[in-house]
């Protein structure tokens, strides 16, 4: 299972750097910026599992930051703890509203934060916390694997196997076909943007069976999502 992806917008230079000392022990793979612009750059790059967002920083708010993420389809369920020294109810309450997951108030202990950090990741993507991945009728066992839907095996080629993994592990989440070719081909690889349809076309027709609903969506101008509200 690939390393936790981390993205820390945090523009207290030793904070970050104790921050990214903790959580690169626990096995993260943390990149960093102080600036609000910056961080949407890195996002479009690489979406993060989950995003460390301080409240008062350079550039762009925190605050604005979070709201435009939580608009775009590609990020809008990307997990997103804010840290800021503002701990009064009013501003827990305002970054709640705007699209936070978490809120955590300065100081705080590195080591809960990681706790913190944990938490969410279990309840976003299930591949953290055991062997077994499940979403709607969909169960995989990525050890053995092997799939099911609605309690039937389902047969799958290697490269369908980790196209359907990568959407368990990320349910609702909106890949483009760039970042799917990267995650699931590696990102040294010279396949061409259009392969990705096919393994999509190949993957819908091995799990929609028995005229199940279409669980994967294609999202337009955007890519793809495992979505039991199915296709548009």
């Amino acid at each position: 299972m690939p390393a936790p992806d981390l993205l820390l917008v945090e523009d207290d230079a030793a904070l970050a750097e104790l921050v990214q000392w903790h959580f690169a022990k626990e096995g993260y793979a943390i990149r960093h910026t102080p600036n609000g612009e910056d961080a949407m750059i890195l996002v479009r790059e690489r979406l993060p599992d989950i995003i460390l967002l301080d409240w008062m920083i350079e550039g762009m708010s925190g605050i604005e930051l979070c709201r435009q993420l939580r608009r775009a389809p590609a990020t809008a369920n990307v997990p997103i703890i804010m840290l800021t020294a503002r701990g009064e109810e009013e501003d827990r309450v305002r970054g709640l509203e705007t699209g936070a997951d978490d809120y955590v108030t300065k100081p705080f202990s590195p080591r809960e934060l990681v706790a913190r950090v944990n938490a969410v990741l279990r309840r976003v993507r299930p591949a953290l916390a055991g062997e077994t991945l499940i979403y709607a009728d969909i169960e995989m066992d990525t050890v053995g694997h092997r799939v099911k839907r609605a309690g039937k095996s389902i047969s799958l080629g290697p490269t369908e196997f980790r196209l359907l993994r990568h959407f368990l592990e990320r349910p609702c989440w909106v890949f483009s076909r760039e970042r799917l070719l990267d995650s699931v081909w590696g990102q040294d690889s010279d396949i061409e943007l259009r392969t990705v349809d096919v393994h999509i076309r190949r993957l819908r027709k091995a799990i929609n069976i028995d005229g199940l609903p279409d669980i994967i969506r294609t999202v337009r101008s955007a890519g793809y999502s495992l979505d039991k509200d199915g296709a548009e």
